[in-house]
């Protein structure tokens, strides 16, 4: 089967396109993308569709970038095919928004997208190399049945027609046409997560299998299929059970529709979720209970009503206690536990285990009594290593998971904060070679 047959084959059965349907190219000038444009042409009358192509200038290799639009623009003239180039600001929206130059160009690129495909269907050029590539992706970050079904074929008004065919392919199609096109320097370094998995991990699953890319196609196929199916079953769960952001009688249910209802009604809100906070929510589920989500977001279980509540936020009162060495302090569902003890090495200390933190302070450099407490607002710590004092509370955003962010503990002195559980001790208690006296401080959890 050639290529333009496979495609026009993947596009009837998958319903992605339909007769008088105009279609908006992302159009980058590589192989695929131009592949895409040239396939769709080809296909064009046959499909009885039109198209057109938009092209992203993200504006981070200089001439190289405007090159790329340059090519775009010349190969729709050649074409007849409607053309638009809009340029973004990639490095403003990263630095702003505090994310990864490849994050801020991804969103930056499907904005632009989808105001340029309006009452339009719009057709990126992901193929089956780039699904195997996020599968592997989503399976090194953590994921179930649907990361593991690659990239969806459609969603929305987005259509991905290339989704089977392989990078081989589309390099022996434009070879055969004798089209050109370009190449972004930026996929031919190891910077980016996608690029080592396309250099270093695809080429060695293909020392196993020399068709790893061909065979992932049939793979991610029976695993989308079956995702369908669990999603369907899902979406009727939701029919029977759901009223707004309650569900009535979803303990009847299997745990695998459960945790997928959860998972939709938290999304719904835009609220995060993990897996352990999803094993977390359908324990409350079948059990009853209260468990808080983000902010005010709390999920609430009783008399088979499953419902996402908001709690305005209700001062909590700050509990402490005074440290007595050689004691173990009680506080919350916690045992603090400060020890004087002596060594020769710091490095013996500083351990993390699954149920104990400890941390090592200088005990000479702390002044006044020692008293343990949670959290109270606006507390601030000048950490070990930093010349700066920190918000505890943006701390706490950046390090700690907002499931365990409401038993953390502090400690402090006459002098201020001098621990932040989980975040570490503040630099003036710090141990070094002069210490005398060490003292080990164990928070130590059920």
């Amino acid at each position: 089967m050639n290529m333009l047959t496979k495609v026009y084959d993947f596009i009837l059965k998958n319903q992605l396109l339909t007769r008088g349907d105009t279609v908006v190219c992302g159009l980058s000038g590589g192989a695929d993308s131009v592949t895409l444009l040239l396939v769709l042409n080809e296909l064009k009358a046959k499909l009885g569709i039109s198209v057109e192509a938009v092209h992203v200038n993200h504006c981070l290799r200089g001439k190289e970038s405007d090159r790329d639009e340059q090519f775009c623009r010349e190969l729709c003239q050649r074409l007849d095919i409607p053309f638009k180039a809009v340029s973004c600001d990639v490095k403003g929206l990263s630095a702003a928004e505090g994310i990864s130059v490849e994050e801020a160009a991804r969103k930056l690129r499907y904005k632009i997208f989808e105001e340029n495909s309006k009452g339009k269907q719009l057709a990126t050029a992901h193929n089956a190399n780039d699904n195997l590539e996020t599968v592997i992706l989503n399976l090194s970050r953590g994921t179930g049945v649907k990361g593991l079904s690659g990239i969806p074929v459609k969603r929305g008004n987005i259509v991905r027609p290339l989704l089977t065919v392989t990078r081989q392919e589309i390099e022996e199609y434009l070879a055969t046409h004798e089209h050109s096109y370009v190449t972004d320097s930026t996929n031919l370094s190891d910077n980016y997560t996608r690029n080592k998995i396309r250099h270093k991990v695809v080429p060695l699953l293909s020392e196993i299998n020399q068709s790893v890319n061909e065979t992932s196609v049939n793979t991610i196929s029976n695993l989308r299929e079956e995702n369908e199916f669990i999603e369907k079953i899902v979406s009727e769960a939701e029919d029977k059970c759901r009223r707004g952001n309650k569900f009535f009688g979803l303990g009847k249910y299997d745990a695998v529709i459960r945790k997928r209802c959860i998972s939709r009604l938290l999304a719904d809100n835009q609220l995060p979720y993990s897996f352990s906070r999803l094993e977390e929510a359908d324990d409350i589920l079948l059990k009853g209970g209260k468990i808080n989500i983000s902010g005010s977001f709390f999920l609430e279980s009783g008399n088979d009503i499953f419902e996402l509540k908001v709690i305005k936020n209700i001062p909590k009162e700050t509990i402490s206690a005074e440290i007595v060495i050689g004691k173990d302090i009680f506080i919350g569902n916690c045992t603090v536990r400060c020890e004087i003890l002596e060594c020769d090495n710091l490095k013996k200390f500083e351990v993390v285990h699954k149920k104990s933190t400890f941390y090592v302070a200088d005990y000479d450099k702390i002044r006044g009594r020692l008293i343990v407490r949670t959290r109270k607002f606006g507390d601030k710590i000048k950490l070990k290593g930093r010349d700066f004092t920190s918000s505890v509370k943006k701390l706490i955003n950046e390090k700690i998971p907002a499931e365990e962010r409401s038993d953390l503990l502090f400690m402090e002195d006459e002098c201020g904060t001098i621990l932040a559980e989980k975040i570490g001790i503040a630099g003036r208690i710090a141990a070094d070679t002069c210490t005398v006296r060490f003292l080990k401080i164990s928070f130590i959890r059920s």
